[in-house]
């Protein structure tokens, strides 16, 4: 059994984290940090402890602050949980300690709950988004393998710029049915932002740079 730290200032992320906690075997105590002192001082009152970090919203001044706090904490391990986390920095991360995980906020919840379950046994887990920013691999397998044709309609009218609530608008349907195609559409591109969206639509022929600059 392990206790857990959730460091993290948004409420809605601290509230999903609970969530997909309670559903696990094992949890020790859960207590939470808004910020780098408060985390510091749950890594003394816990210093085995499992802690989901996002390094973005906190006050660190670079990736080696944060590596120090594991040098000083050795026996803690680490979940950075992030909308988006730069190249440079994970692997920076990842090539100085075994200690760290990495886990996008938009990944399924079967990826973040991995993340949690290998932490608990002292395992690396690295999502499939940083693995593939490690390796410079982009999806390469044809559109029309992964995406339905409803997807692909979709995506060609984010990659144009359209909000979830303007596609929904036209298309006659609601919001949520169509925020569910966005979040399967990302899921199954492995791509975690609209940029990310629209280059592979770009690339995939569904949206070109006339329409897009129009």
């Amino acid at each position: 059994m392990r206790d857990y730290v959730i460091a993290d200032n948004q409420d809605i992320t601290k509230a999903g984290i609970l969530f997909l906690l309670g559903g696990l075997k094992d949890v020790g105590n859960i207590t939470e940090a808004n910020n780098r002192a408060e985390l510091i001082k749950e890594l003394r009152t816990s210093p085995e402890a499992i802690v989901i970090l996002d390094y973005t919203l906190f006050d660190f001044a670079g990736a080696d602050e944060l590596l120090i706090l594991n040098e000083r904490f050795p026996k803690i391990s680490w979940i950075l949980f992030s909308d988006e986390l730069s190249e440079e920095f994970v692997k920076r991360v990842l090539y100085s300690s075994q200690s760290f995980s990495f886990v996008m906020k938009d990944n399924s919840k079967e990826e973040i709950t991995s993340a949690l379950q290998c932490a608990m046994r002292k395992e690396r887990f690295i999502c499939n988004h940083v693995s593939n920013m490690l390796i410079g691999k982009q999806t390469q397998a044809p559109i029309e393998n992964i995406l339905t044709n409803t997807e692909k309609i979709i995506l060609k009218e984010i990659a144009l710029g359209k909000t979830t609530k303007e596609i929904a608008a036209e298309r006659n349907l609601s919001f949520h049915t169509i925020n569910s195609h966005r979040k399967n559409i990302f899921r199954k591109l492995e791509v975690n932002n609209v940029h990310e969206a629209t280059k592979y639509a770009m690339r995939a022929g569904i949206v070109d740079m006339a329409e897009y600059y129009i």
